[in-house]
């Protein structure tokens, strides 16, 4: 019997090395005046703690790929978020001081994103 418990362990532990989703951690820098979009492409959901490392206030926004933008999060200087982004909807990182910042980004969930910077 526990020949079999072995063998189904093994099995089940392989098995997860293969799934889709894992983890992403970053730091990230955004130039002045300027934001990063997370996930602008067809994608699953995600989970996002996002930490600002920087002197001044960030702004984070969910962005439907479709368009639009919804559910503005002000993040204070050292502060940190967690946030849930639907499927199919991008995590946009505004930087609206004059100065580069960065910010420490762990993702989970579907990592396939895509990431690029844009002008606010």
């Amino acid at each position: 019997m526990s020949k079999y418990i072995t063998i189904f362990a093994c099995l089940m532990l392989s098995a997860c090395q293969y799934l889709p989703f894992t983890q992403l951690k970053s730091t990230t820098t955004i130039g002045a005046n300027n934001a990063f979009l997370l996930g602008n492409n067809p994608h699953g959901s995600f989970a996002a703690h996002v930490k600002n490392l920087s002197l001044t206030e960030i702004q984070v926004w969910r962005c439907p790929i479709e368009g639009g933008k919804h559910s503005p999060i002000l993040i204070k200087p050292q502060a940190q978020i967690f946030v849930r982004v639907e499927k199919n909807t991008a995590l946009r990182i505004e930087n609206p001081s004059s100065e580069s910042i960065n910010v420490l980004l762990k993702v989970k969930g579907d990592t396939g994103l895509s990431m690029g910077y844009q002008k606010p």
